[in-house]
């Protein structure tokens, strides 16, 4: 099952594979593309500082079995994170939105996986330093080289998001942000707007409807909670994790699939049209992970996950 990203004209599956385990051993690896592949996935997300860079590079060999590849799949990487000692040891690690760095990032990025361009970028954590001015300057050397098709970002919220694009000559097309079922809180501020329960700060109130407002694709990252809710529950879970997992696996044998499927469809059921990221390597879980475009859920099926995610009924 495939859906438009954004405004663009890239037509991807909803489920993604993410290149952040990919392992550095080539034939495992290009086991794993090529399990993707099969299942329909044709769109990969990478960044640069995956296994610092050797994420990209292993993920290059595929280009040597499946020289045509290239022109059938979406590639994407995230750039912005710099690591504490580089380029001296008295550098923290931090995050860098200047057009010089963004530009070395993809160049890095592109020599890694032997490609001539990036189908989408994403800024990858937000900058507390950005300088929205040299972020357009950065793309639109990007774009006129034909480095990078389209742009977007990771982690923001939508007042970070306006403050980017209002510089910007073409519209951004993603925004990768944390959500799960043990992970709701973006959902959720939607819920408790104006009520003294929950106690605790939400944050990133409006970034949802933000996104749907502006044809902003969402990509859920950790979708799965870690497995935590999927069949590999922690020693320590708590009695929130637990009941979630035990209404997982309920659903999952009532619909006769797996409990990866029912946790990734809850997203999937959502009208902003997300996409999920899996970072799985194991070829039985991307199998059990696809049969998520086949689930439907009912609205009192999506709530009753919802609720038992947040760990409290609604008002």
């Amino acid at each position: 099952m495939h859906q438009q990203i954004g405004t663009t004209d890239l037509q991807a599956s909803r489920v993604v594979l993410g290149c952040m385990t990919l392992q550095q051993e080539p034939r495992a690896a290009l086991a794993t593309i090529h399990t993707a592949l099969e299942h329909g996935i044709n769109f990969f997300d990478h960044a640069d500082v995956y296994q610092a860079g050797r994420s990209e590079e292993t993920f290059a060999a595929i280009w040597q079995e499946s020289p045509g590849l290239r022109d059938r799949i979406i590639l994407q990487s995230k750039c912005g994170i710099r690591q504490a000692g580089e380029p001296d040891a008295r550098a923290p690690k931090r995050y860098d939105f200047s057009r010089d760095y963004i530009v070395h990032a993809v160049e890095g990025s592109l020599r890694r996986l032997k490609t001539a361009y990036l189908d989408i970028l994403l800024l990858h954590r937000p900058d507390a330093l950005v300088e929205p001015e040299e972020v357009a300057e950065a793309f639109s050397r990007l774009e006129a080289r034909g480095m990078v098709r389209h742009f977007g970002v990771s982690n923001h919220n939508a007042a970070q998001i306006d403050l980017l694009q209002a510089y910007l000559g073409k519209p951004l097309v993603a925004n990768q942000l944390q959500l799960s079922l043990l992970h709701s809180h973006l959902i959720n501020a939607g819920i408790i707007t104006n009520q003294n329960h929950p106690p605790h700060a939400v944050r990133g109130d409006g970034t949802l409807e933000y996104c749907r407002r502006h044809r902003i694709t969402i990509q859920a990252w950790s979708p799965l909670a870690k497995g935590a809710i999927t069949g590999r529950l922690p020693d320590d879970a708590d009695e929130r994790t637990r009941q979630t997992a035990g209404l997982v696996a309920q659903l999952a044998a009532e619909k006769g699939v797996s409990a990866e499927a029912i946790a990734l469809a809850w997203i999937l059921r959502h009208p902003a049209r997300m996409q999920v990221i899996v970072g799985t390597t194991n070829h039985e879980r991307i199998a059990a992970c696809m049969a998520a475009n086949h689930v439907e859920l009912s609205r009192e099926e999506w709530y009753l996950l919802f609720m038992t995610g947040r760990g409290y009924p609604i008002s």
